[in-house]
């Protein structure tokens, strides 16, 4: 029996070991005595989905104390400009770290129909591609050409925001 607790440390042992024996620090695997040609990479590189401070980290610094922060710029612009197009709607959540404003349903000034809104503002930039807009009503979906326009509006707004704000 005490054979196989010494048989069961040295598997484990040698499994341990062994974890880091076949890859590099970035990701590329080790040429063999054999074959002197360049390591290979990966076909897809996640670096952009998952990202460490120190390229030296390992996955057991994952279940550390780090206090790695992940922050998303938001335009200012766009931000206080949704706010300003959309201010008829109730606002049911608001998260200015990651861009996204939720409404419930309202109904526009003048208009008999109500929506509701999910705005993510995804980049620092004053474009069309930082803003995400999505419009609902009661019932059904909402016509490409009114989500255009209230885009549009927004976008109005912002540009005057920014100008008033001598940024330009």
């Amino acid at each position: 029996m005490q054979w196989l607790t010494k048989l069961g440390m040295i598997s484990l042992v040698v499994l341990v070991a062994g974890c880091g024996a076949f890859g590099g620090k970035d990701g590329a695997t080790n040429r063999s005595a054999t074959n002197n040609s360049p390591p290979v990479r990966p076909e897809r590189d996640f670096q952009d989905a998952i990202t460490f401070d120190d390229p030296g980290e390992t996955i057991w610094d994952a279940f550390g104390g780090s206090n790695a922060e992940q922050t998303v710029q938001v335009n200012r612009y766009l931000w206080s400009a949704s706010l300003d197009v959309l201010n008829f709607l109730p606002v049911q959540s608001v998260d200015p770290f990651t861009g996204l404003i939720i409404t419930g349903y309202g109904t526009p000034p003048g208009g008999g129909r109500s929506y509701r809104a999910t705005v993510h503002i995804k980049d620092p930039a004053l474009d069309a591609r930082s803003l995400n807009l999505s419009l609902h009503s009661k019932g059904g979906t909402v016509s490409a050409a009114t989500t255009r326009a209230v885009e549009d509006a927004i976008f109005s707004r912002a540009r005057q925001l920014r100008i008033a704000d001598k940024k330009l």
